[in-house]
C-alpha cells in the first residue's frame, strides 16, 4: 500500500466518524435514543440493552457509503 493510499484511507474513515458524529448528535437532540427493534431487558439491577434498530440502520448506511467509495 502506498502512502498516497494511506492517506485517502485515513482521510475517507475520518469523514465516516465525522457524519457518524453528527448523525449521533441529532439522534441525541431529536430524542430518538431508541429505536424501533430495540431490546431492552431489566431484571433487578441488571439492564441489558440490544440495539438492533440502530445496527440495522448502521449496517445499511455503512453498506451504501461503501459500496459507492469502493465500487470499481
Amino acid at each position: 500500500m502506498t502512502l498516497g493510499a494511506l492517506a485517502r484511507l485515513a482521510i475517507i474513515a475520518g469523514a465516516v466518524l465525522l457524519v457518524l458524529g453528527v448523525v449521533l448528535l441529532l439522534v441525541e437532540h431529536f430524542g430518538m435514543r431508541r429505536l424501533p427493534g430495540d431490546i431492552v431487558w431489566e431484571r433487578g439491577p441488571v439492564r441489558v440493552y440490544v440495539p438492533l434498530g440502530l445496527m440495522l440502520l448502521l449496517s445499511l448506511i455503512l453498506t451504501l457509503l461503501l459500496n459507492l467509495f469502493f465500487r470499481r
